[in-house]
């Protein structure tokens, strides 16, 4: 079963085309959230402990996002993909990880996806409001998006070398 009942005042062909959306957007979420997870357990170096704890933070911010994009897809009237598989194929993400654990080369990989991320919502951002009616998706979306630009803020300054 693909959806259920949703009489909220946009058609069902607008809240397909933006569940189409934020079913990418989870997928990126959740790799996104893998691989920082991975960053965490994995991390070794001088900064070890500083960059261990800072990589934990970061994934508890994706962690309720991930939900809060599950829960939207749901109150659009669809069911959000829930596998491994799913957000593998559904993902704009590379599932890559650095060749060496040092926090640099994993905040490089982390840095690129923020920014592939911010790309996609910024571009799906007008066309929920105004293609699809849903100025809710769209104001929800915004949100993300400014989380994920001050994610990346972190890691660009923190990649940040001064000669």
């Amino acid at each position: 079963m693909e959806t259920t009942t949703a009489a909220i005042g946009i058609e069902k062909g607008n809240r397909k085309a933006v569940v189409k959306m934020l079913k990418q957007l989870l997928a990126d979420e959740y790799v996104m959230y893998t691989k920082y997870r991975n960053a965490h357990w994995n991390v070794e170096g001088i900064d070890f402990h500083a960059k261990h704890v800072f990589f934990e933070e970061e994934y508890g911010k994706l962690e309720n996002t991930i939900d809060e994009v599950a829960e939207r897809i749901r109150m659009l009237g669809f069911y959000s993909p829930g596998s491994m598989q799913q957000f593998i194929e559904l993902s704009a993400l590379k599932e890559n990880g650095p060749d060496t654990n040092d926090s640099a080369s994993f905040m490089k990989i982390l840095l690129d996806d923020h920014e592939t991320v911010i790309k996609f919502i910024r571009e799906n951002i007008g066309e929920n409001a105004e293609a699809h009616n849903d100025e809710g998706t769209a104001d929800f979306i915004t949100a993300i998006m400014q989380m994920h630009e001050q994610m990346a803020w972190m890691l660009r300054s923190s990649l940040k070398t001064f000669k």
